[in-house]
């Protein structure tokens, strides 16, 4: 069986391509500002995907055991084996990378928000009116085009992170499928052994 048509290559193609859109969906997290509506909701979209490419890629590695009863039976050998298990081992790490630093920028980002509300209760000493209108006006002007920005950028994420959703859900259709494929032929191999043992026994018996 060619590579193009084995299923665990497949599978691997799509996994792959969901891990290149969770890297470059989180390449543009990391360009969004702290302790923002986006960000919160963006995040909590990033672990998600993280989790279930990581159980698509569990579930591709459970095949590669089933594989390695028999190599021979599924036409490969066990350099092939090896070579499959060090891109499940690859493909965890990469996710588990981004997963890691989204988790520990949430958790610094829960230490800076609870020490800026803490220094918001201190007093503070107030400039001229007119200066102040000044810094408003300024600030404003800021927030707008930074809420411009940010909107556009959480519009771009958005998109890629609902392909990322379909890709995953396209891989464990397919997973699914290897997975049964494999269970049908552990039962042929079984059915096959069973008839062995029964023709063996009923040729001693003739002897």
């Amino acid at each position: 069986m060619s590579k193009a048509q084995d299923p665990f290559y497949i599978v691997k193609e799509e996994i792959q391509e969901s891990i290149d859109k969770l890297q470059s969906s989180f390449h543009q997290w990391e360009r969004i500002l702290p302790d923002t509506g986006e960000q919160v909701h963006l995040t909590k979209e990033l672990l998600a995907n993280c989790e279930s490419i990581e159980w698509q890629v569990d579930e591709l590695n459970k095949t590669i055991d089933v594989a390695a009863r028999d190599p021979s039976w599924y036409g490969i050998d066990d350099r092939e084996l090896e070579s499959r298990r060090r891109w499940t081992t690859t493909a965890r790490t990469q996710v588990g990378d981004v997963k890691k630093s989204v988790v520990a920028r949430k958790e610094n980002g829960n230490s800076t928000s609870a020490m800026r509300h803490e220094l918001m209760k201190l007093p503070i000493s107030h400039p001229s009116d007119r200066l102040y209108q000044y810094s408003a006006e300024d600030n404003d002007d800021f927030i707008s085009s930074e809420s411009d920005r940010q909107m556009l950028l959480i519009k771009q994420q958005d998109e890629e992170l609902d392909e990322l959703s379909a890709s995953v859900e396209r891989i464990g259709g397919v997973g699914l499928t290897i997975h049964e494929e494999l269970l049908a032929q552990e039962k042929i191999i079984d059915d096959l052994g069973s008839e062995m043992d029964s023709t063996t026994n009923r040729l001693d018996f003739v002897q």
